[in-house]
């Protein structure tokens, strides 16, 4: 006769607390909105609830408070690749005990906010982060009981605005660069559809009359390799610039191309930025000096936005570190003849 052992007991809320050495409640808080918390007593519950693979049961807590513990993320067609945001605002989401469903709305904002309304009437989902704009008129519309957060960092078609469209790092580039040497710069734009691009574009044409430094020109690109490439092809060997500012990575990765053609080398002739820290621009050779956009950050502090909401905890101050410049192999200080 074969025995078979009973079933492992699912660890419990009270096993994280007596393992951790705080309170039930003090674990129900960490779960709820991992914060408030001492940084010893977060790392004691944080062990506790890894080494006993403890996940909160959702279907209890619902019986129990009448909560659903989902919160839904909004998004336009996913024509848009959301993924690093996405994965910022799941990790909050997770980390609060919240199960996420994503859902894709197709149409501009009118569309948007009537699937958003109808989230809201289902009350399948305690909460709603919307990172595309609804109509104002939304909150008009809300019950008490309904949390809506709705992102301002990207408009109707998922175009950078907001916080998004600082051109201020473009300044730490070029000051870096002037400080190194460089007196004759170029930059290729973006499409000047998007807010980004002319506040980029903007904060060049700035930061070359603050400085007092010359320039060759503005190339008005569409965000592609082959408008790097052919803004390169228009300019003059007789005034040639030592730093070219591109509007994003892609861009970067074209201008090298176009100088690779024309015989100059990279960084020796000319030094080459970019802007968003495409995982590949640390495997070109030479590795390419960019901005970095914290978007899982962003995403993450839209969703703890969101969470304060639900949970009636203090929301933590926005963080200031969403560009970082990330230095690498394609710049350096002008060649002397």
């Amino acid at each position: 006769m074969t025995s078979t052992a009973p079933p492992a007991r699912r660890p419990t809320i009270t096993d994280v607390a007596r393992l951790a050495g705080v309170s039930h409640q003090t674990v129900s808080r960490f779960l709820r909105f991992n914060g408030g918390l001492k940084p010893a007593t977060r790392a004691r519950v944080e062990a506790a609830i890894e080494e006993l693979d403890y996940r909160p049961n959702l279907i209890a807590r619902s019986m129990r408070t009448r909560r659903t513990g989902r919160v839904a993320v909004l998004m336009p067609t996913m024509a848009f690749n959301p993924s690093r945001m996405l994965a910022g605002a799941s990790a909050a989401a997770h980390a609060a005990g919240y199960v996420v469903d994503v859902i894709s709305a197709e149409g501009g904002a009118e569309a948007r906010t009537e699937r958003m309304m109808e989230l809201v009437d289902t009350g399948q989902v305690e909460g709603i982060l919307s990172l595309a704009p609804v109509l104002p008129s939304v909150q008009d519309r809300l019950e008490r009981s309904t949390t809506v957060v709705v992102s301002a960092d990207f408009d109707d078609e998922m175009r950078g605005i907001g916080s998004l469209a600082n051109g201020g790092p473009i300044r730490e580039l070029m000051e870096h660069l002037a400080g190194l040497g460089h007196e004759k710069f170029f930059h290729v734009a973006g499409s000047q559809q998007f807010a980004s691009a002319r506040a980029r574009r903007q904060t060049y044409l700035d930061t070359i009359a603050d400085l007092g430094l010359h320039s060759v020109g503005v190339f008005d690109g569409d965000w592609s390799g082959a408008s790097g490439v052919e803004a390169v092809q228009t300019l003059s060997e007789r005034d040639m610039p030592t730093a070219v500012i591109a509007a994003n990575d892609l861009v970067a990765a074209g201008v090298i191309r176009g100088a690779i053609q024309r015989g100059w080398s990279v960084p020796g002739d000319v030094s080459v930025t970019g802007w968003d820290n495409e995982s590949i621009g640390q495997f070109l050779t030479p590795s390419l000096t960019t901005v970095d956009v914290d978007l899982v950050g962003l995403g993450r502090g839209a969703m703890t936005k969101l969470i304060a909401g639900l949970t009636g905890e203090e929301l933590p101050a926005d963080s200031d570190d969403l560009f970082q410049v990330i230095w690498r192999e394609s710049t350096a200080p002008p060649r002397r003849s």
